[in-house]
């Protein structure tokens, strides 16, 4: 009787068998390589990178497909034992925002279909809508299983930003293309579940697998960074861009005395000043009467996060929307409480009130109102960051992420087995 790729990697995953998956990530815009915190360096580059770590701790080849973005990177470059990122000659080898790169994606297309044709990856997982349509280009010819990740979806994007929105035109229509192409959709939230479905992609096509969180990096033991300036601190964490929501999180500020807000991401610190959403924060707190409360660390490497993290009595993520958002399992993982949003990702990931609470997007007097009731009792503050540790434990770490993830490659290569059989 013949076996079942899927049932290969099962059995070997058990120690039992030969056999691992050689898997290709697809990224375009967001290597794992970014430092984090840039306008289009954020979530996605973690979930990412981590995912590929942990794919290849469970045996798997890994291979990540991303856009070169300077002429000096290798062609490969080892991101750890198991995982290579290969370095797409795309377009100029230059910085260029996401929203400005889909006129590159025929070429990153045919340069991975001639990657492909003479290495077959056995699955391709691609992340984040230009990286879907760039790989059902590249599948195409070949014949090979995609799975696909959005990350964001131009709906929701386009609902909440308007005219701000300067994802090209095609935008959701070349979306809903990839979810019915793809092989299966691997959805991040429940929340994105029910998005997808008002696109018309089939829910028995969607796994929802949620992004993952390094629970050994992010702990509650360890050091806290910086000095404070005040009694309590609050910290905001990723990338500076209005949706984001720091301004609300300085609103709120005005309603908390003695505390201080501590943001992080963004350019490196000696080109703060440079960039426009830094200067746009700054004047605003400094017309609210809190610029002596608000500081900005700019980008950090990812070692530095945990350090940041602890260093806070609470993280807020007050975001208008998100699609996920890590940084409430980061939070978590380092046992301190959130206040996010109610939108997204959050509402499957923050239990309010056990882990934190949840509060109206854009409401900087509900943001305030549970941030305050929070430094008041510092006992509850304790509950909350246990709590969240033992829920990232229960259900956030990489290698349950991964191994749902594999499920989801496994399922896919079993039916196309099947038919193959029928055949």
């Amino acid at each position: 009787m013949t076996s079942s790729i899927g049932s290969l990697v099962h059995t070997h995953l058990d120690g039992d068998g030969p056999g691992s998956l050689s898997v290709a990530l697809v990224s375009e815009h967001a290597s794992p390589l970014a430092v984090l915190g840039g306008v289009d360096a954020g979530g996605q580059n973690v979930h990412v990178a981590c995912l590929a770590s942990a794919l290849a701790d469970r045996g798997h080849r890994v291979t990540v497909h991303t856009r070169r973005d300077d002429p000096d990177l290798p062609d490969t470059v080892p991101l750890r034992d198991g995982v290579d990122v290969h370095h797409v000659p795309a377009g100029p080898p230059e910085p260029i925002p996401k929203d400005e790169l889909l006129p590159h994606m025929h070429d990153f297309a045919r340069h991975l279909t001639r990657v492909w044709r003479s290495g077959r990856p056995d699955v391709v997982h691609s992340h984040f809508w230009m990286s879907g349509l760039t790989s059902l280009r590249a599948v195409g010819p070949l014949d090979l299983p995609l799975l696909h990740t959005y990350h964001a979806l131009g709906t929701v994007k386009r609902r909440h930003q308007q005219l701000a929105d300067t994802s090209p035109p095609q935008r959701i229509d070349h979306e809903t293309d990839v979810g019915l192409g793809c092989d299966r959709v691997v959805a991040t939230c429940r929340d994105e579940m029910l998005e997808l479905s008002r696109m018309g992609i089939p829910a028995d096509k969607v796994s929802v697998v949620p992004c993952g969180v390094d629970t050994e990096l992010f702990t509650p033991r360890g050091p806290a960074a910086g000095r404070r300036t005040q009694r309590y601190r609050l910290l905001q964490l990723g990338r500076l861009v209005p949706r984001k929501g720091a301004a609300v999180s300085i609103d709120a500020l005005t309603r908390l005395p003695d505390t201080e807000l501590l943001v992080v991401g963004g350019p490196p610190k000696d080109r703060l000043g440079e960039d426009p959403e830094v200067r746009r924060l700054r004047a605003l707190a400094h017309r609210a009467g809190v610029g002596d409360r608000v500081h900005f660390t700019g980008g950090v490497s990812s070692r530095q996060v945990p350090a940041l993290l602890r260093s806070s009595d609470v993280v807020l993520c007050p975001a208008d929307y998100e699609p996920f958002g890590i940084v409430p399992l980061e939070a978590m993982a380092c046992g301190r409480p959130v206040v996010a949003s109610a939108v997204g990702g959050h509402l499957d990931t923050v239990a309010d009130p056990a882990t934190g609470r949840l509060v109206p997007p854009r409401d900087p007097e509900a943001l305030a109102r549970a941030v305050a009731d929070l430094l008041a009792r510092p006992e509850v503050r304790a509950a909350c960051g246990a709590a969240g540790r033992r829920r990232v434990l229960r259900r956030y770490g990489w290698n349950r992420v991964a191994a749902e993830t594999e499920a989801a490659y496994c399922a896919v290569l079993d039916a196309r087995h099947a038919v193959t059989e029928v055949v």
